[in-house]
């Protein structure tokens, strides 16, 4: 025993000596970490990682791009610090391959590029930018008269018809060329390649780590909130309340969880809120069970004849004065059901009744990428979500293990 260490001290000396739970706790603060700044971490903040070049799809890690970016028009407003945090940016264009940097040429007002197939294109650089896709009728007489919905001066000034509440407008050429060079051209790299819809996988790997840990806790808590109240309840009341409770979890515990799982699933609906509630009413037995047993034993102690005795309420002498000593084995018992409820997660959205698409999970990723598990053209995209499902299953399950240990009473070191 350390001179002068409470036991909340020695379980930590003990807990922090257990080098795999170390590296377990170190790994699970490294992907709550990702997972709360998942959207400044992404290659692709735009809301889901949702941004799809489709023209490459299954590009394998590591590969280059060059994006012509066209604006979409959609009218979304940028968000705030919060808002950026918590749902990314909007996405405000549409993607245009193009094979690199070096070949797109400004030509007048026409934009000639070679796209990834090696075919030279061209493009009107104000059809490109500008709104003028809503042709009024003199755009439309100035298209059919000269091939375009504008006119350009001999002073480098592009005339236009906007919206019907703009009217006409006029834009420097040379103003746009600046603009395009600066806004609309994009060059980077799929660092851990693309899925079939041309989406970045490490940005959606990333905000899978928040969706699969945030559903993982809130399906512990919801497990906890229920186990906890009901194995209380049967423990200290016995009798007939026990034995209803107990009917209860023996029903329970006999329908296999990923089927009762699945049957409230399609009850509740699809969705993020509906996935954790279906995923905590499924796993909260076990926790019923040992608060059941702790608050059995801990019924006979002198101390809670004490509070009778004082006639102290019965939540008081559940809340304040038994459950503190049910802590310890709760805890464990949380490590291991957040393992599986992850797992259980992933089950459900590779099944379909899970999270849904555009929003990225670990489980979802890998029903993606399963048909390619036997082809090497786009085996990664199983294999990144399905290495990193195991590696967070791992390191709960050894911090686990590592709490088990420290706070083991028969532990003296």
């Amino acid at each position: 025993m350390g001179n002068g260490m409470s036991p909340r001290q020695l379980a930590w000396r003990r807990f922090r000596r257990n080098k795999p739970a170390m590296a377990g706790l170190v790994w699970l603060m490294l992907c709550s970490l990702v997972a709360l700044l998942a959207y400044p971490l992404m290659p692709d903040d735009t809301h889901n990682g949702n941004f799809q070049v489709i023209e490459l799809p299954k590009q394998p890690p590591g590969t280059p791009y060059t994006l012509i970016l066209k604006p979409n028009r959609l009218d979304r407003p940028a968000p705030g610090l919060l808002g950026y945090l918590l749902d990314g940016r909007p996405d405000r264009y549409m993607p245009i391959p193009a094979r690199d940097r070096a070949s797109i040429q400004l030509l007048g007002d026409t934009l000639a590029y070679v796209d990834r197939r090696g075919n030279a294109q061209r493009i009107l650089l104000p059809e490109l930018l500008l709104p003028i896709d809503r042709f009024g009728e003199q755009a439309q007489a100035w298209k059919d008269s000269t091939g375009k919905p504008y006119l350009l001066g001999a002073d480098g000034m592009i005339r236009f018809v906007g919206d019907s509440a703009v009217g006409d407008s006029s834009v420097a050429l040379a103003g746009l060329v600046d603009d395009f060079w600066k806004e609309n051209v994009e060059e980077g790299h799929f660092l851990l390649g693309s899925d079939a819809s041309g989406r970045d996988v490490l940005s959606r790997l990333i905000l899978g780590t928040r969706v699969s840990l945030g559903i993982g806790l809130m399906a512990v808590l919801v497990s906890l909130l229920l186990g906890v109240t009901l194995g209380a309840l049967a423990g200290f009341f016995r009798g007939r309340v026990d034995a209803v409770i107990m009917w209860f979890v023996s029903v329970v515990w006999s329908i296999p969880t990923l089927l009762l799982a699945i049957a409230l699933a399609f009850v509740l609906g699809k969705g993020t809120w509906q996935l954790f509630v279906v995923i905590g009413v499924s796993s909260w037995v076990e926790v019923a069970r040992l608060v059941r047993g702790q608050i059995f034993s801990l019924r006979e102690l002198q101390y809670i004849e004490a509070t009778r005795a004082l006639g102290y309420r019965w939540p008081r002498a559940i809340l304040k004065h038994m459950l503190p000593n049910v802590l310890s084995p709760l805890i464990i018992v949380a490590a291991s059901n957040f393992a599986s409820a992850i797992l259980m997660e992933a089950g459900l959205s590779f099944l379909g009744v899970g999270i849904q698409p555009p929003a990225p999970s670990w489980g979802s990723m890998i029903k993606d990428g399963y048909a390619q598990i036997m082809f090497d053209s786009g085996i990664w995209l199983a294999i990144l979500p399905g290495m990193a499902m195991i590696l967070v299953v791992i390191s709960l399950n050894l911090v686990g293990f590592g709490l088990r240990d420290a706070l083991d009473p028969k532990q003296r070191q």
